[in-house]
C-alpha cells in the first residue's frame, strides 16, 4: 500500500492556516476570542522556535522536544519592568497593549523561565496544531507521540501564585481601604505626580474585586461600567468569561461600597465604557493590574506582606471560600468554571486548616452545638468520648 500523500506545507504556512481556522471558531462560539488568541500566540512562538521555512512533515519527536525545551528556557515576560519606585507607567502599558505589545517591556527579559502551567499550556497548543495537521493531511504522523518533554509537576508552583493566608489577604485588603499619603514632590521616583494621577480609590476596587471574587485578570480589565447592576437591592457584576460564558456574581457589601466610591470619582472621556481607567483615561492593561497590587502591597505591614499575582488572588478566593465551608458549586460559579473538578487547581493548603477541621468534626459534634471533647451538662461525656 502506498503511503498517504501529504501536503508538504512549511511550518509558517501550516500555522497561518491553523490560526485562521481557530479564529473562525470564535464566530460560532466554539472558542472565546481570548482563548483563540492564546492559541495564536503559542503557535506563533512555535513557528519562531521551530523555524518558519521548515516543512512541517519533516519535524520529528526530537525536534518537538527541542522546541519545548527552548520555550521552557524563555524568560517569563508577563511581569513588565518597573521603575525605581517599583511602579510601572500605566499609560505606557496601556499604549503598548493597544499596539499588540501587551504589558511586556525590555526589563522583563532575562527573568526566570516559563512556569509549569505555561509550559503545559504551550504543549497543549502545539499538540492541537499537530492533531489538526494529521487530520488535514499535512503530516504523515503526529510527532507529539514521540515527544518526551513534560513540564514539572504543580508542586513547583511559585509562591506568588499560591493563595495568601487569611492574615496576608486581610492585610492587603486593609491597605487598599486605607488612603495612601500624598506623594512628596521630588520623591524617590524623581517625579512630581499631579492630583489626577492619584488613583487610590480605583486601586482599592481592583484589589477588593480580585480578593473577594477571584476573576481572571482578562475578565477584570474587560469589565465595563454597564456590566454592574442592581437587583432587589443587591449589586451584581455580569462577568464575560471564557468560552463566551457569562455569570452574574453578587458583590459583597464592602466591595459594592468600593465600587460606588470609585464611580463617584471616575473620570472618563466621551464614549469610554471601561470600568478601570488609567490616570490618562484609558482602559487598564493586564500588566497594570500587577502594578496596582504591588503598589497597594507596599502599604501592608511587613509581617503580613507577601508578593502575589492576580492569579494568586484567584487562588486566594477559592481557597478561603472552600475552607470556610462554602458550597463547591457556588465557588465554581463565582470563579466561572464549567466543571467542579477544575477547582482542585485553585485550592491551596492553609496552615492549621487540618487541625481546625478535625477539632470540629461534624460526626463528633453534640446535637446542642458542642464540639468533640466538650463535657455535656450534668457531667456526661459527649458522643465519641470515653
Amino acid at each position: 500500500m502506498l503511503p498517504p500523500q501529504v501536503n508538504r506545507l512549511t511550518v509558517q504556512e501550516a500555522a497561518d492556516r491553523y490560526v485562521e481556522l481557530v479564529r473562525a471558531k470564535t464566530v460560532t462560539g466554539a472558542l472565546s476570542p481570548a482563548t483563540a488568541e492564546v492559541y495564536a500566540r503559542d503557535v506563533a512562538t512555535f513557528v519562531r522556535l521551530a523555524g518558519d521555512g521548515r516543512v512541517l512533515d519533516d519535524l520529528t519527536g526530537e525536534d518537538v522536544d527541542a522546541v519545548l525545551l527552548a520555550f521552557a528556557r524563555k524568560p517569563d515576560e508577563r511581569r513588565r519592568g518597573r521603575g525605581e519606585d517599583g511602579t510601572a507607567d500605566e499609560g505606557a502599558a496601556s499604549d503598548g497593549a493597544s499596539r499588540g505589545g501587551g504589558a511586556r517591556g525590555p526589563a522583563a527579559r532575562g527573568g526566570p523561565g516559563q512556569s509549569a502551567a505555561s509550559q503545559a499550556r504551550f504543549r497543549r497548543s502545539v499538540s492541537a496544531l499537530f492533531r489538526h495537521a494529521a487530520s488535514a493531511g499535512w503530516v504523515h504522523l503526529d510527532p507529539m507521540a514521540a515527544s518526551s518533554v513534560r513540564a514539572r509537576e504543580r508542586g513547583g508552583l511559585r509562591p506568588e501564585r499560591r493563595a495568601l493566608t487569611r492574615e496576608q489577604a486581610e492585610g492587603l485588603i486593609e491597605a487598599a481601604r486605607s488612603p495612601a499619603p500624598p506623594p512628596e514632590p521630588g520623591g524617590s521616583d524623581g517625579r512630581r505626580r499631579r492630583a489626577d494621577q492619584r488613583t487610590e480609590v480605583r486601586d482599592a476596587l481592583v484589589v477588593m474585586l480580585l480578593a473577594a471574587l477571584g476573576p481572571r485578570v482578562s475578565e477584570l480589565v474587560r469589565a465595563n461600567v454597564e456590566d454592574f447592576y442592581t437587583n432587589d437591592g443587591m449589586r451584581y457584576w455580569r462577568i464575560f468569561g471564557k468560552g463566551g460564558r457569562t455569570r452574574d456574581v453578587p458583590l459583597p457589601r464592602d466591595v459594592a461600597a468600593a465600587l460606588d466610591a470609585y464611580l463617584a470619582v471616575r473620570v472618563a472621556g466621551d464614549g469610554e465604557k471601561a470600568l478601570l481607567l488609567s490616570w490618562r483615561g484609558r482602559r487598564l492593561a493586564r500588566g497594570d493590574v500587577q502594578a496596582v497590587i504591588d503598589r497597594v502591597r507596599q502599604r501592608v505591614e511587613p509581617g503580613r506582606s507577601r508578593e502575589v499575582t492576580p492569579h494568586g488572588l484567584r487562588h486566594t478566593t477559592a481557597t478561603h471560600l472552600l475552607a470556610d465551608g462554602t458550597d463547591m458549586d457556588a465557588v465554581r460559579r463565582v470563579l466561572g468554571h464549567s466543571d467542579l473538578s477544575t477547582l482542585g487547581r485553585y485550592r491551596d493548603d492553609l496552615p492549621g486548616e487540618l487541625e481546625v477541621a478535625m477539632g470540629s468534626h461534624p460526626l463528633l459534634r453534640r446535637r446542642g452545638g458542642g464540639r468533640a471533647g466538650q463535657t455535656a451538662p450534668g457531667g456526661e461525656s459527649g458522643p465519641g468520648e470515653g
